[in-house]
């Protein structure tokens, strides 16, 4: 066991920027293999040990493997996907169409992180000027789960076209929790050299060097060695 204070290695670096470069919102390469109980069980423990305001930890894990459940949120999806298909027209709504959204019963399991926003009292440490920083909150334990599935080959989507008071009645939650993630986990048979949306031109990444500002919005960046490393590809 390291200790806390000791500074990562060069590999243990790598290791995570590689997690962070390499993960993907995984719809179409899942494959059916089930996620073994110490590896689902370590991939819980990383997002539960994501930073939250207050230490008020406002998530709950809903592990979902059962297939009527799963085939109740895929009739959500499906009603709300033709909804959104309805936005565009043309080639953009052809485009639309033929994009792969969900892996909902092709993963092996699903698993929805809530958001309670009662947890921790009426006065949460850090909450009192912004009220949704138990979202935030929640969005980090999301991260830190998707980093660590990655880093145990395990692929991720998120499913966010869905209706959240359905999904909330499908999954029977109080009034109070909120739906936060519904994510399509399981082991894939490749994660893509780049985001599948980025492939398919729906939309390409933006130059880092264009949203990074200097001293408020728009303000010019006076250290070039930084600028010219945002630059790099």
């Amino acid at each position: 066991m390291s200790n806390h204070n000791d500074p990562f290695t060069a590999a243990q670096r790598e290791g995570l920027y590689r997690a962070i470069f390499e993960r993907r919102d995984v719809r179409s390469q899942f494959l059916p293999e089930p996620i073994p109980d110490d590896v689902l069980g370590r991939i819980l423990k990383a997002a539960h040990h994501a930073p939250s305001v207050g230490f008020m930890q406002p998530w709950d894990f809903i592990v979902i493997d059962s297939l009527a459940v799963r085939k109740r949120v895929l009739a959500s999806f499906n009603e709300e996907n033709e909804k959104a298909a309805d936005q565009y027209t043309g080639r953009r709504k052809d485009t639309y169409r033929s994009l792969k959204l969900q892996g909902i019963l092709e993963s092996p399991m699903n698993l929805c992180i809530t958001c309670d926003r009662t947890r921790g009292g009426p006065h949460v440490l850090g909450r009192n000027s912004i009220v949704e920083m138990d979202l935030f909150s929640t969005c980090l334990a999301v991260q830190n789960l998707w980093l660590a599935a990655r880093a145990e080959g395990i692929g991720v989507g998120w499913v966010s076209i869905l209706d959240q008071q359905v999904l909330s009645d499908i999954l029977q939650l109080p009034e109070h929790v909120y739906p936060l993630a519904y994510l399509c986990l399981g082991y894939v048979s490749e994660f893509l050299g780049q985001p599948e949306l980025q492939t398919r031109g729906w939309r390409s990444r933006l130059p880092l060097e264009e949203l990074v500002h200097g001293n408020g919005w728009g303000g010019s960046l006076e250290q070039e060695t930084l600028l010219a490393q945002l630059k790099q590809r």
